[in-house]
């Protein structure tokens, strides 16, 4: 059960409250129809074969989530008769475990390895999502490359536009500005001199965010100019994009 379940339940209790003089009034009744689901079919076609892009190279108790997560979608995949292939260079995961998946393919996580292994395979469609920061950047290059739409590939689950408009930080934060979500001023910069420039406008301390980085590497705190230079020269190191926020601390 959880906050809307139990709203449901106190809408019932009101409903019951209103009407406690008719007897027509039945407390299972309402409670069966705030809780029925009406399913309805969809269009689309079940896919035959699914290619999921693993969790890839994990720290000893780091991002173990991308695992666990990659392990279910196999799990249910095999429970709806759906064929399973698993490209993850890592040995050391449940997921790549014997019996899992259907094949395996130990290779790196990085675009042309994946193409060659769509090539091959000719899967129906493509999880990106269970892989994590890796497997997100992967399926990103490999929707510009238009490997997707070569090999007549569908997306499962998240849009790919989804994901790459949460990953760049600055269209993120647009789409939250334009919901009415009130968020810290920001500005996006690609350069040491941009990430400086940004924070002199929206003034100090701020927080640096790298955007398509691991585990958020490259990000933090600075409080004056020199910190954020620091900062910003090991965030684009890793980035090609970092996004400077007026940190809420100052």
């Amino acid at each position: 059960a959880g906050p809307e379940d139990l709203e449901n339940l106190f809408d019932v209790f009101l409903d019951l409250v209103k009407n406690q003089q008719s007897d027509k009034v039945c407390a299972k009744e309402l409670i069966t129809s705030r809780l029925e689901f009406h399913f309805e079919p969809s269009n689309s076609k079940k896919p035959k074969k699914v290619l999921l892009i693993g969790s890839g190279g994990l720290s000893i108790g780091q991002a173990g989530e991308f695992d666990y997560s990659g392990s279910q979608a196999i799990k249910a995949l095999a429970e709806e008769n759906i064929q399973t292939v698993l490209i993850n260079p890592n040995i050391a995961t449940v997921q790549t475990s014997k019996g899992l998946a259907d094949k395996v393919y130990f290779l790196p996580l990085v675009a042309d390895y994946v193409e060659q292994v769509i090539k091959v395979e000719r899967p129906d469609g493509v999880l990106l999502t269970f892989g994590g920061q890796t497997g997100l950047n992967c399926g990103i290059e490999l929707e510009k490359k238009g490997v997707f739409k070569k090999y007549n590939v569908e997306v499962l689950g998240t849009p790919i536009q989804s994901i790459i408009d949460t990953e760049d930080r600055k269209v993120f934060s647009e789409k939250i500005g334009a919901i009415g979500e009130k968020v810290a001023p920001s500005m996006a910069a690609h350069s040491v001199a941009e990430a400086l420039q940004a924070a002199e406008q929206l003034g100090y301390p701020v927080m640096a965010r790298a955007a398509f980085s691991l585990g958020g590497l490259g990000s933090g705190f600075a409080n004056n100019k020199e910190e954020l230079k620091v900062l910003a020269t090991q965030a684009l190191a890793h980035s090609v994009q970092l996004i400077i926020d007026k940190s809420l601390k100052g």
